[in-house]
């Protein structure tokens, strides 16, 4: 919904600020959910090409290593670490959502305040506050969808493991680049899917449908999703044990460019992404939008 739209048709009936951040917290945990389970097998095997440098990514090798999985451990093997996502993505979702609608009422009160800038600081700030809370469970997710079915029991095993072998401080390795990516990612997709629907609005008189939204949402986790790629690369390899070159960011950066390349190293798996990631985002908004309407004008 864009600005100041709450999906209540009169002012008596306006919801408190209490009641806006319970519909949104719940809506935004049910679209994470739903759109994270669509995905799941893709999410996987984009994990496992993402934090192993020496297997070359292409379709053949996509599907081959769907079908290899699929046919030594079983079909639900592609959905191994879901549980762990569910478990990350429904609180980071609630969370994200709920916050870009207060960030919103903050920066944007009024349609007429809605800019540009405003709109793209408000996704942004929105993806840091949900990465931030949740970055934990994040790096287990991602330990626990490329390890061995026998090293891991679940999530809390993951959990227990690291801090007990590698120490607390290992829950956030990987996190300066996170927050880093989180920027533009978030931001961007926020600000496409914010920006398409008022631009709608504005041509034609009247909100957007369930399915021009998902196809609004479709667009902006391309356009997320690609603007912070190189960082998702070096993020998921701290995350789940990758040695890497010593220093700051860019050195790591430059490193993989120069060892795998441009496109094979630092773009690794985005066409994976272009694939996965508006199916992701084009449910995720779009069924944030009607769950949060429907919540605001009946519960």
């Amino acid at each position: 919904m864009e600005d100041g739209d709450t999906g209540i048709d009169h002012l008596d009936q306006m919801p408190t600020n209490s009641h806006l951040i319970m519909t949104s917290l719940t809506a935004g945990a049910f679209a994470g959910a739903l759109a994270k389970t669509t995905i799941a097998p893709l999410d996987r095997t984009k994990i496992y090409f993402q934090t192993t440098p020496t297997a070359p990514f292409s379709t053949r090798t996509v599907l081959s290593y769907l079908i290899k999985t699929y046919k030594t451990t079983g079909f639900f093997s592609l959905y191994r670490g879901n549980s762990a996502t569910m478990a990350r993505i429904v609180p980071y979702s609630a969370i994200q959502f709920a916050s870009h609608e207060q960030y919103k009422r903050l920066l944007t009160p009024t349609p007429s305040t809605s800019t540009h800038t405003s709109r793209f600081i408000c996704g942004s700030l929105a993806g840091v506050t949900a990465q931030s809370l949740t970055y934990p469970l994040d790096l287990c997710r991602a330990r626990l969808a490329v390890s061995p079915s026998n090293k891991y029991k679940n999530l809390s095993d993951v959990f227990l493991k690291i801090i007990t072998k590698e120490g607390p401080m290992t829950l956030f390795r990987g996190f300066i680049p996170t927050m880093i990516g989180v920027v533009p990612y978030a931001g961007c997709s926020f600000y496409t899917y914010e920006t398409c629907k008022k631009c709608y609005r504005e041509e034609f008189g009247t909100e957007a449908s369930g399915v021009v939204k998902m196809g609004f949402g479709a667009v902006s986790g391309v356009i997320g999703q690609t603007s912070s790629y190189p960082f998702d690369i070096v993020r998921r390899r701290r995350q789940v044990g990758v040695e890497l070159v010593e220093g700051n960011l860019a050195r790591v950066m430059v490193e993989i460019a120069r060892t795998e390349g441009i496109i094979k190293g630092l773009y690794k798996g985005l066409s994976m992404n272009w694939i996965k990631g508006p199916v992701s985002a084009g449910i995720s908004f779009s069924v944030f939008d009607y769950t949060s309407m429907l919540l605001r004008k009946y519960w």
